[in-house]
């Protein structure tokens, strides 16, 4: 099993386990229209936010296909203001002294912590995680290619826009395109 040692500190943000205390709050941008503008689903009922929670509580990280998934709060200010993920994904070196994982990154901030730099320091804090201490080899990002806020966190991670796979995903009654960026341990 890989142990993820929550929290995670930043200089203005405490990465923590979620708790089932979160869920009025995570449901209070989860079920807006704008916070699911971006995600492949819509936005979510107060049920389906109890089920992801539960989940978020529950779920180990210890083979590909799991999350690790942070609740994201200002230090000093106990509150949810959004979440960060990194997912395990297929693929990777596993066998060796070293394994060498391949992962994913992914946020979704509350409209009221958007655009203060947040999940720029989230993420960069989750991807040290991945690359220096979990030894995943590689961690990309998958985004509506229309989501220039999420380019920009992926850019300032220093991560390569690798492509973007033309209309491959119809959703919400229309065609997307989703950009791949990519970042790789040296």
């Amino acid at each position: 099993m890989v142990e993820i040692p929550y929290p995670l500190t930043t200089q203005r943000l405490v990465l923590r386990r979620f708790s089932t205390a979160d869920l009025d709050a995570y449901y209070d941008y989860q079920r807006l229209p704008e916070t699911a503008r971006y995600l492949y689903g819509e936005a979510r009922s107060y049920a389906q936010c109890m089920a992801r929670i539960a989940r978020y509580v529950e779920e180990p990280f210890c083979a590909p296909g799991h999350w690790a998934t942070f609740a994201v709060e200002l230090q000093g200010q106990p509150g949810l203001i959004g979440e960060m993920a990194l997912k395990w994904n297929e693929g990777g070196k596993p066998e060796g002294p070293q394994p060498q994982r391949f992962g994913e990154i992914g946020w979704t901030m509350a409209p009221t912590a958007q655009g203060k730099g947040y999940a720029t320091e989230a993420a960069r804090a989750v991807l040290e995680l991945a690359l220096d201490q979990l030894d995943f080899y590689r961690v990309e990002a998958r985004l509506d290619a229309r989501n220039a806020a999420s380019a920009g966190i992926c850019e300032r991670l220093g991560m390569q826009r690798e492509g973007v796979l033309r209309n491959n995903m119809y959703l919400k009654g229309e065609w997307t395109s989703e950009a791949v960026y990519a970042v790789v341990r040296s």
